[in-house]
């Protein structure tokens, strides 16, 4: 299932061209875009991921059109979506700078579709990662901010050759780490670890995008009596602590229970208590 909306509120057929071929999105992935959870009509962090929509923009010196106009494709899409068949929905948000040598209009479109059978398994029997090297070091995005470490572009080429290299390696995801071997960031999730009663996850200083369901899990697990930390981890934190998961949008929490061939600790109480603190704020 898929619904396919424009910022005025228009629905489009998803089966038809939308793009030029000479759209900067499509040639250079010059743009960005945002992926929202939505559950019986309602998505989740909406307003957490347009800030980080116009964040990724201004980073990028990028037009982004107005919130509201965002706000009216979501209703679009979201009320045209059957929820008594699915309650579930991924959200996409994507705004690239518009075509070459064209007058700055950027393209901008709202899009819904099924989560897939592949995404559910995971969230329901956990995942093996492997560890790969990003090429960055932990202060490179304050030296060197035009890589565009922290803003979520339509360039994920590298994180999607990251995932075929898991999988080739028999793993189901990866975590990324950084020259001096400390822990980044998943292609699409972030790194959340149990140790006792905190919960850890790594700086946003390393180039790390920001995340609007790690967040959302910290803020309930405050409000529950648990500690929080954002500081440096080491894999060999990992392979110590008492769970570890990977936080994105669509997958929500899902534990960690292979880490480059070996086994860690997979509690299935903690990890129920966990994926609770997250549900618990909707």
């Amino acid at each position: 299932m898929r619904v396919l909306a424009l910022l005025d509120g228009s629905l489009v057929d998803p089966e038809s061209p939308l793009l030029r071929a000479d759209d900067l999105g499509v040639q250079r992935g010059d743009g960005v875009f945002e992926t929202i959870l939505v559950v019986d009509g309602r998505p989740r962090e909406l307003e957490a991921h347009l800030d980080r929509l116009e964040r990724s923009a201004r980073l990028l010196d990028m037009t982004l059109p107005e919130r509201a106009d965002w706000e009216r494709a979501v209703r679009a899409v979201t009320d045209r979506w059957p929820w008594d068949a699915e309650s579930e929905l991924a959200l996409k948000l994507v705004c690239t700078r518009g075509v070459d040598g064209g007058d700055g209009t950027p393209t901008a479109f709202a899009s819904g579709q099924s989560l897939s059978a592949e995404l559910l398994r995971k969230r329901a029997e956990g995942i093996s990662v492997v560890t790969l090297e990003r090429g960055i070091d932990p202060g490179m995005m304050e030296r060197a901010p035009w890589l565009l470490l922290s803003a979520k572009t339509l360039s994920y080429a590298v994180n999607m050759a990251a995932l075929r290299e898991a999988e080739r390696r028999g793993a189901d995801e990866v975590v990324f780490t950084a020259t001096d071997g400390s822990v980044l960031e998943g292609p699409t999730s972030n790194v959340v670890l149990a140790e006792g009663d905190t919960l850890v996850t790594t700086p946003p200083s390393a180039g790390i995008l920001r995340g609007t369901t790690q967040g959302a899990l910290f803020g309930a697990a405050s409000e529950a009596g648990w500690r929080t930390a954002v500081e440096p981890v080491s894999v060999e934190r990992l392979h110590r602590a008492d769970g570890v998961w990977l936080a994105s949008s669509i997958r929500r929490i899902v534990q960690v229970h292979t880490v480059d061939g070996a086994a860690l600790e997979a509690d299935p109480e903690l990890h129920d208590r966990i994926s609770k603190l997250y549900e618990s704020q909707y």
